[in-house]
């Protein structure tokens, strides 16, 4: 009997679950919030909060489906590498059809949710998003291209930008302000992951900065775009979208990824570089938390 077929129930839902990436749909989930949050003048109504809520759940029903399809394309490569070798697709405990099937139900579900009860552009860009993730980045810039993560970060920068739509109905500046931070935040992010993991990307054969270029060229360019980051970060402020209490922690915040930045150039390590993939984390959820705060606080 197939490893695919032996499963408990508990086990199997627990196996779809994982196929989400439940930890990257949340971030995806809370920056689409963030967006939601920003785009409602004063404090959200009754109404506005069940609007948030169901756009959310359509938005995380397909950035699950996008993640499944991506576990599934790659489950050959998730088995080379020791970070996604326990995926349930690379391990076999999921069949291809499960998971195909498994995807396109829930993009079906959170796009048929968001044109009903939210508004088309809102499912039209979530659908984009997906296809831009699960087809272009996935299929079509990761095996072929150092600068994937470049180009194909413009769909894991979308989050803020469907949140704004979802209470809108368009897309304005401050949303392409928050989806310009997010671009320029994803490649010292991913980056930085990939200088201490790059035997594993080696192994599975793809052309990541650090096995392309080299673990000198790919820190240097991690640092030059926390510099750049840092600049961006400043444009909701520019912009008079937010005050000075969003300033500050963006200053600090981003202050600190550069400095995690330059430690990493000069003197690397694969601890160091650990380090900076997690404070990039806390750099934008932070951020958009301070982006939250400075709205209501200064209402």
């Amino acid at each position: 009997m197939s490893v695919a077929a032996t499963a408990s129930l508990p086990s199997r839902l627990a196996q779809y679950y994982a196929l989400t990436k439940p930890r990257v749909v949340q971030l995806i989930v809370f920056c689409a919030l963030i967006g939601m949050v920003l785009a409602v003048p004063g404090w959200p109504s009754g109404g506005q909060l069940r609007r948030m809520l169901v756009a959310c759940l359509g938005i995380w029903l397909v950035a699950g489906a996008a993640a499944a399809f991506n576990c599934l394309v790659e489950k050959t490569i998730d088995a080379k590498m020791k970070r996604t070798a326990w995926r349930p697709t690379a391990k076999g405990e999921l069949s291809d059809l499960q998971a195909l099937l498994f995807s396109a139900v829930l993009c079906l579900a959170g796009s048929a949710i968001l044109y009903a009860w939210i508004n088309p552009i809102t499912m039209w860009l979530t659908f984009a998003t997906f296809v831009g993730y699960a087809i272009i980045y996935t299929l079509l810039l990761k095996p072929r291209t150092p600068q994937n993560i470049v180009i194909g970060g413009a769909s894991g920068a979308m989050p803020p930008v469907l949140g704004w739509a979802a209470m809108t109905g368009d897309v304005g500046p401050e949303a392409l302000i928050l989806f310009l931070i997010i671009f320029l935040w994803t490649p010292p992010h991913f980056w930085a992951l990939a200088l201490y993991r790059v035997e594993d990307y080696r192994k599975s054969g793809l052309p990541m900065l650090p096995v392309t270029h080299g673990n000198a060229y790919t820190r240097l360019q991690v640092f030059l775009y926390t510099l750049v980051l840092f600049a961006g970060c400043l444009m909701p402020f520019v912009y008079g979208m937010s005050s000075w209490i969003y300033l500050a922690a963006a200053v600090l915040l981003s202050g600190g990824f550069c400095a995690y930045g330059y430690a990493l150039w000069r003197n690397y390590s694969d601890a160091l570089a650990r380090k900076t993939f997690r404070f990039s984390l806390i750099h934008l959820s932070l951020l958009f938390a301070a982006l939250l705060v400075d709205h209501y606080v200064t209402l």
